[in-house]
């Protein structure tokens, strides 16, 4: 069953992965991932890098990239001030032009990859205001942003490529040490786009997601004894039911989860004279179980890197 599900995992994953050359519509496994960073040292106040980051997500959207947090690739942004002026009309109103710089590039290794500006214009009551107003003024659909995000894209994909036995590596080092979440994040995060290393990462990731399912299915089912063990009544019974629940189908400790399930169901039925109708999951045919261990694996990397403390990173070279 174990060596099934896996030669089915990958097969299905090629089959998605085929002809993904560009991002295009691609859904979010397709899209390279980029975190939106304003850097706190340039002294923007909240509302200013709050808009700027809604700016970036948009221009990433726009071009089929995907917004997230924690990711090693940044979009970035700095202003400079071309022009502040103070205009009288009924009352005193302040003007600015501004060249917004936005770069595309590997925020722990400290490289640029694509850069791309806009000049923008903004009036307000407050210095404060005229900025804000200046920076709500940028076009995501602008070209320059599409031939920045191609650019970068191409050096992504590069990094991937060219770093692919080492990503794979790092994961098999952390799922031996059974950290088993980062080493299906770090795998998972390898975008389809970047064909080659993504298909040598599927390949990597399924015996990992194996192996957690398999460990936790052994804690869960021992645990599970150790109550009923305790004290063999419907309270116990109901107790245990609950953590045997938990086991996934494709646990190698499934099938004794089952005879465990069956053993509370007879001893109850003898001491209650009642039917015990907790229920286990039930294994589904082949092709449900594979999208089901697939959607898991990819939950597993989302929520891994979205609980990450915040990287730092080495970008002060980059303005």
């Amino acid at each position: 069953m174990k060596k099934y599900w896996l030669a089915a995992f990958i097969m299905l994953y090629a089959i998605g992965s085929q002809a993904q050359n560009d991002l295009g519509n691609a859904d979010d496994a397709a899209r390279i991932a980029i975190t939106a960073y304003v850097d706190s040292d340039l002294g923007f106040n909240h509302e200013v890098s709050k808009q700027l980051r809604n700016k970036m997500n948009a221009i990433l959207t726009k071009q089929g990239l995907a917004g997230s947090k924690n990711q090693r690739f940044i979009i970035t942004a700095n202003a400079d001030i071309l022009s502040e002026d103070v205009v009288v009309t009924t009352k005193e109103m302040y003007q600015y032009q501004l060249e917004v710089h936005f770069i595309i590039g590997d925020g722990i290794d400290g490289i640029k990859f694509a850069t791309a500006s806009q000049t923008v214009q903004g009036l307000g009551e407050t210095k404060a205001a005229a900025y804000l107003q200046a920076i709500r003024k940028i076009k995501p659909s602008d070209p320059a942003f599409q031939n920045m995000v191609n650019e970068a894209k191409t050096k992504i994909i590069e990094y991937y490529n060219s770093k692919c036995d080492f990503i794979i590596s790092e994961a098999k080092t952390l799922a031996d040490k059974q950290e088993y979440d980062a080493a299906i994040y770090k795998l998972m995060s390898v975008p389809d786009v970047c064909k080659d290393c993504y298909d040598k990462c599927m390949a990597a990731v399924a015996p990992i997601y194996q192996s957690k399912i398999d460990d936790e299915g052994a804690r869960l089912l021992a645990e599970a004894r150790a109550i009923w063990a305790a004290g063999q009544n419907a309270e116990k019974g109901e107790e245990a039911g609950a953590i045997l629940a938990k086991i996934n189908p494709s646990s190698k400790s499934y099938a004794e989860a089952i005879a465990v399930s069956n053993e509370i169901a007879k001893r109850i039925k003898e001491i209650d004279q009642r039917e015990w109708d907790f229920a286990l999951k039930q294994q589904q045919d082949e092709v449900d179980i594979q999208k089901a261990n697939i959607k898991a694996m990819r939950d597993i990397g989302v929520a891994f890197g979205e609980n990450q403390q915040p990287i730092t990173y080495n970008i002060r070279t980059w303005w």
